[in-house]
């Protein structure tokens, strides 16, 4: 079977390699173009270094665009990690059509920070879905889907690269197959449970101290490492990545310091603390929170916060 590749990153990259691995014909493969000074994309490394023809379109919505995805004579397209909108003009050229990955469990979480929001939203679980894409946004009938427990300490990172990243490179060859055998179904999605969301920004992420733990901690983890929730220290920004939850200690006021010890220091919530591993200072590189309260002269008492 003939296949396209549209994708980008190291989840294109393996995807790639995994159908390079069973012997696939990959007869092209789409990469978003680099910016300038940009380094290569590591899907198109894989595929120069595999001897296969690599496309850049700006935009897939041109008619010669159209002409180049013709003349490969696709069966079918896959696509891995794609942030360029691809028209159902170029979906459609494949003769078994083409399927895409998302990290969510559709209808729920459309949007480009499908992994984010379900953990900033105290959700337990997640998944990937495996869709037939069209003209609208993460709307198209479902190929397959597969669910993961999102833990207690997963953040934006774990949940991604130890969970739906692998287990989505196996769920893209899994549709394959189903797509070989003359099996994969379109499931429609169910409009009346879909839920949208925006990319998850640093404007979204702003700590508020006065909430429950529960929620601050879960802001927290849920943009850990990007975009990386904040909160504020005599005018500088301060990123808060690795964390725990804590009961409440004291009569402390939310945003305070509560304590300051060799493993970091822990803040005062409506309801409890949060004790901060590590951290990111406006500009710096990460650090280890006892670094930050040494040299930031933190002590019980001092406030977080605007």
């Amino acid at each position: 079977m003939r296949i396209i590749l549209i994708g980008q990153q190291p989840f294109g990259q393996k995807v790639l390699e995994a159908l390079l691995a069973r012997q696939e014909e990959v007869v092209g493969v789409y990469v978003a173009p680099e910016k300038q000074g940009q380094r290569p994309d590591p899907l198109k490394e894989a595929a120069l270094a595999a001897g296969l023809p690599v496309f850049q379109p700006r935009s897939y919505r041109k008619p010669e665009v159209w002409e180049q995805v013709r003349s490969l004579a696709p069966d079918v397209g896959m696509m891995a990690y794609v942030t360029q909108f691809v028209p159902e003009e170029v979906l459609t050229i494949p003769t078994h059509g083409t399927f895409q990955y998302h990290p969510s469990l559709l209808p729920r979480h459309r949007g480009p920070s499908s992994i984010n929001w379900p953990i900033i939203q105290g959700e337990s679980r997640t998944g990937l879905t495996i869709f037939w894409p069209d003209n609208g946004l993460d709307t198209g009938p479902v190929l397959l889907q597969k669910e993961v427990e999102i833990g207690d300490d997963d953040t934006l990172g774990s949940l991604y690269f130890n969970k739906l990243f692998p287990m989505g490179v196996e769920a893209m060859l899994e549709a394959l197959d189903l797509v070989k055998a003359g099996k994969a179904p379109r499931i429609a999605q169910d409009e009346a449970q879909a839920t949208y969301e925006g990319w998850c920004k640093a404007e979204d992420v702003q700590i508020d101290w006065s909430r429950p733990a529960n929620e601050v901690y879960n802001l927290i983890r849920g943009a850990d490492p990007q975009p990386g929730a904040w909160t504020r220290h005599e005018g500088r920004m301060v990123q808060i990545f690795d964390c725990t939850k804590e009961p409440a200690q004291g009569g402390a006021a939310p945003g305070e310091v509560t304590r300051v010890d060799d493993g970091g220091f822990a803040v005062a919530v409506s309801d409890g603390q949060i004790a901060v591993r590590r951290l990111r200072v406006e500009g710096g590189p990460k650090q280890a929170a006892p670094e930050f309260a040494r040299s930031a002269g933190l002590q019980p008492g001092t406030r977080l916060g605007d």
